[in-house]
């Protein structure tokens, strides 16, 4: 019996990621402008935004830390969704 393909026609919309060709700078400056530095701070406990926060210093710390950049994933896409 031959096998059955099972690849999607190329005019089929595929399934994709929610974060997919958004830029972690783009998600910090959208969660600024959304909540400010001070709720930021209170949502998510992270000293990137509670102390001297920047953009700058925030992406430094949030590229090291895979914890703290799925807190601010998730909290975008929250967002996004409230915005809707």
């Amino acid at each position: 019996m031959p096998k059955k393909d099972v690849a999607q026609p190329m005019n089929e919309p595929q399934a994709r990621e929610p974060l997919h060709g958004v830029t972690l700078e783009q998600i910090v400056k959208s969660l600024v402008e959304f909540y400010g530095w001070d709720e930021l701070g209170k949502c998510l406990e992270v000293k990137c935004f509670t102390l001297n926060p920047s953009v700058k210093s925030s992406l430094k710390f949030l590229r090291k830390t895979p914890w703290a950049r799925k807190k601010v994933e998730h909290l975008y896409l929250a967002s996004k969704k409230s915005d809707v």
